[in-house]
């Protein structure tokens, strides 16, 4: 086989291998979205026991057969000595897609799935990313609009924040389909982490080389890399497959 099409085929079995096997693990769901699962999980502290600032960031999968494509994400803050936490999505139905607070509980299910903690940021200088993380939401420049593919949608949303705000060291994962969207205006610009430099055209195609994600492409808004500072794989609808990188 020519050496061309042996890589065409490497490249379409590394995209397309790892999403069919995602997708056999989330099915379609059994129930209707409104009468899934968003309950607490637990994953965030007691704010009235945990005292000091915290900034926490989650990714669930999507509801039913989606999830075997996308993961959604949050994030919540609490300052110093405050009794409750905020919560802050972009949700696409029920509403205009504005940016919602306290949408659901701060660790909720995200519609009967269980999610995973990202970030954990807590005690010093944690006040001061909350005044960032806050910040960046009054900028968030797609309020009013969502698009499921390629965005923009939930995980735009969290991207820009982690752009905006480099020192929370958010690394989103592969399956956060949305966080590569970019306008043609702005094709050049930081990775989601806010390190590194990301080439994007509308999220459908681009390229991600940075620090905290590695080496990252993306095809259709599917993405493809390799974590070098925590030695993992990038993969399609799977996510990270390789060494677990600790929520910060």
């Amino acid at each position: 086989m020519p050496l061309k099409r042996l890589m065409l085929l490497a490249i379409a079995v590394l995209f397309f291998a790892p999403l069919a096997a995602s997708m056999a693990m989330h099915p379609p769901a059994d129930v209707p979205w409104y009468a899934a699962s968003r309950a607490p999980t637990g994953l965030a502290p007691d704010p009235t026991l945990v005292r000091e600032p915290v900034v926490q960031v989650y990714a669930a999968r999507a509801f039913g057969w989606r999830g075997g494509f996308a993961v959604h994400t949050w994030i919540i803050v609490k300052r110093a000595d405050a009794d409750a936490f905020t919560r802050y999505d972009v949700v696409g139905w029920s509403g205009p897609p504005h940016v919602r607070v306290n949408y659901a509980a701060p660790d909720a299910e995200w519609y009967s799935s269980r999610p995973e903690l990202l970030i954990d940021r807590r005690g010093e200088g944690v006040e001061a990313l909350i005044d960032a993380v806050e910040a960046a939401i009054e900028r968030y420049p797609f309020a009013g609009t969502y698009r499921t593919w390629p965005g923009p949608n939930s995980n735009t949303f969290v991207a820009h924040i982690g752009r905006s705000v480099p020192a929370l060291g958010l690394d989103l994962p592969a399956s956060a389909i949305g966080k590569d969207y970019a306008p043609l205006s702005a094709a050049i610009g930081r990775a989601p982490s806010g390190t590194g430099i990301q080439v994007s055209m509308l999220g459908a195609l681009g390229l991600i080389v940075a620090p905290e994600e590695g080496l990252e492409i993306n095809v259709l808004g599917l993405s493809l890399g390799v974590d070098l500072a925590h030695p993992a794989l990038r993969l399609p609808g799977v996510g990270r497959l390789g060494a677990a990188e600790p929520p910060r």
